[in-house]
């Protein structure tokens, strides 16, 4: 889902003390962003129910990635309980991105096992 500053607090903050929020800082003219965008989609869509994607543009809005200190796009944080909890910058291959995604898993349900 497509984020913007007035929606940012529902899909992303509040989403987040529900399960984990993936948030892709990104722009249309980052060839990086666009190599990474469709296999970050694949990586959620085969982990559906677990995680969510939400793809925040950093040139439309400005003031989120100054909130977040993104200073290199395309730029993945990972939100949960309202916070920043793990991300990566750059683009990576799917099989990366599936490795680092079922780590963050693993993560939250031990988490939530304690």
């Amino acid at each position: 889902m497509d984020v913007t500053t007035e929606t940012f607090e529902r899909d992303v903050i509040q989403r987040s003390r529900e399960l984990a929020v993936v948030v892709d800082f990104w722009a249309a003219w980052c060839g990086p962003c666009r190599m990474l965008g469709p296999a970050i989609d694949g990586e959620v869509a085969k982990r559906a129910g677990k995680l969510e994607l939400a793809k925040i543009d950093v040139d439309a809005e400005q003031a989120l990635a100054a909130r977040y200190g993104i200073q290199s796009i395309p730029t993945v944080a990972v939100f949960r309980d309202g916070e920043p909890v793990s991300g990566f910058v750059g683009a990576y291959p799917p099989a990366t991105i599936g490795t680092f995604l079922d780590d963050l898993l693993a993560k939250v349900n031990e988490a939530a096992a304690a």
